[in-house]
């Protein structure tokens, strides 16, 4: 039975407490409960289909919920991200997905609200006191099906073209679990295989492929029908399984559940990653003042 998850800590909850090469670290802030789950060897990344890295998973209330630019969230998000990337250089942030289906939208929509900084130089950026911000570029890769390009060909000629130092992609991404949509955010250090939770894979965006760090974000935002099916009825025998497969994929066609909210889900959720990844990038600015360049 294959259970589709992009989220690493529920990976290793399919595969058991006792899995090997694998080390979990809880920390609860009150409002966000951070997981570090470390995939330290190829043992380990085996266990649970996950490559070796670092997996911080942000558990909080759901992002339908009010959000505010200020609360305690953002600040914890914000102080992982900035944990993964190098202190100096050029970041490169890609929003994936396709904006005109909303599930799929979270990575065009929190790249919208990413401050980009890399055209603002010399006179200018002295002129506006802005001399002092580190080196940003933004762009949405759109999908396959837009553009006839994978979406790893486009980063890697865009990095080969400015060199940066790190590369951000945020992404939508499938959970095992209804109640982890939209309550939880993924940050790791191991890139990302686009489409891989709901099987369209991809090329992987990673070092290995950009050359460069490649630092993913994500919020779940639907469940595979079948992952769900399966886990609701998880005593049940293989010709069970068998019906259920025929059940939820009519015609072999593969069919994902998402939230009803989901519109609100996306645009919360773009706001916190977005502003999320600015302020890790540009410490010395302020909420206030990332509001006003970015709005």
């Amino acid at each position: 039975m294959q259970i589709r998850t992009d989220l690493a800590l529920e990976a290793r909850e399919i595969a058991g407490e006792n899995t090997e090469g694998i080390e979990l670290d809880r920390k609860d802030y009150g409002e966000v409960v951070l997981s570090s789950l470390l995939v330290k060897n190829e043992k380990g990344a085996r266990s649970i289909g996950k490559d070796k890295g670092s997996y911080i998973t942000a558990e909080m209330k759901t992002l339908t919920d009010d959000f505010r630019d200020t609360d305690k969230r953002l600040s914890i998000i914000s102080e992982v991200i900035r944990g993964l990337l190098p202190e100096k250089g050029l970041v490169l942030v890609c929003g994936l997905g396709n904006e005109n289906i909303t599930p799929d939208a979270l990575g065009p929509k929190a790249a919208a609200g990413v401050l980009a900084t890399r055209h603002i130089r010399g006179e200018l950026a002295r002129s506006t006191g802005l001399d002092r911000l580190r080196s940003v570029a933004v762009m949405r890769a759109g999908v396959t099906g837009q553009t006839g390009i994978e979406t790893g060909e486009l980063i890697l000629s865009v990095a080969e073209r400015i060199r940066p130092a790190a590369v951000i992609v945020i992404d939508a991404l499938a959970s095992r679990r209804l109640e982890r949509l939209g309550c939880t955010v993924q940050i790791s250090d191991t890139g990302i295989s686009p489409g891989e939770g709901v099987g369209n894979h991809r090329a992987k965006i990673n070092r290995d492929t950009v050359g460069v760090p490649v630092i993913s974000i994500g919020i779940p935002t639907v469940v595979d029908a079948f992952t769900l099916a399966a886990d609701l009825l998880l005593d049940s025998d293989e010709n069970s399984i068998e019906l259920i497969k025929r059940s939820v994929y009519p015609d072999g066609r593969k069919m994902v559940v998402t939230p009803g909210e989901v519109d609100l889900l996306i645009e919360r959720g773009a706001r916190l990653v977005s502003m999320a990844v600015n302020l890790a990038l540009q410490p010395s600015l302020t909420v206030s003042d990332l509001i006003a360049l970015t709005h």
